[in-house]
Formats: structure tokens, sequence, C-alpha cells
């Protein structure tokens, strides 16, 4: 799956997601090392901390399927310039060690970054000791 597919695939989990508090949708998708390909979306809950965000939700999808090497995010929401993730996903993306992500918006607009672009100093399991 090429890059444009990924972000076209993000595109259709944003249709997805249940955002009745925020209103604003997003949508993500990984590739593995593997060429499988998981989708997310963001998911709201009353309780906003119970929430879980598009990135978040695709990554957690993929490592429960028993994928550990992810080799590209992308992201899209209807924003004016490209979507970039939250602090707690871009947590979660380092974790995992994803190194592209690729931000996107509805209009067409694409930012490709790395992990060390996107979180130069992640916590780490070298930071627990």
């Amino acid at each position: 799956m090429t890059d444009e597919e990924l972000i076209e695939t993000a595109k259709a989990y944003r249709k997805r997601a249940y955002a009745p508090y925020s209103h604003f949708a997003v949508g993500a998708a990984v590739r593995t090392q593997s060429g499988r390909v998981y989708g997310g979306c963001n998911i709201e809950n009353a309780s906003y901390p119970v929430a879980c965000c598009a990135e978040r939700t695709a990554i957690f999808k993929a490592v429960s399927e028993g994928e550990r090497a992810i080799e590209v995010l992308a992201v899209v929401a209807d924003t004016d310039g490209p979507c970039a993730p939250c602090g707690m996903c871009r947590q979660a993306i380092s974790e995992f060690r994803i190194p592209r992500i690729l931000m996107a918006n509805l209009k067409g607009e694409v930012r490709e970054v790395t992990l060390q672009e996107l979180l130069p100093f992640a916590f780490s399991e070298q930071d627990l000791g």
C-alpha cells in the first residue's frame, strides 16, 4: 500500500469517529513491516479522559494482533493545516518507534515527519533506570 492509499484509509476511518462532544473527527492508519494495515478513529466518552485518539486506536489494534514493527502512521482531520498527533499519541508513537508519520488534512495537504522531529525528547525505557 502506498502512502497515498494509507492516507485514504485514514480518511475512511475518520468517517467512523465517535465524536459527539468535540465534533472533531480524526482517522488514522498504520502500515506494518508485514504489509498489513490497521485503521482507527477517535472514540470519545462523556468522561473525557476515557476517550481514545485515532492514532492510538490504530496502533493498539496492530499491537493487539501481534504486530510490533510499524513502518508508518497516517493521521487525517478536517484542519487548516496537516493534523498533528497530540502529546499522548506522540508518546505511543515513540513507544513503538514508528519512524515515519504522515500528517494530513481533508484539503490534500500532507506533511511527513520523522519520530525524532515529532518528539525529540521522548520518554523511553532508558529513562526508567
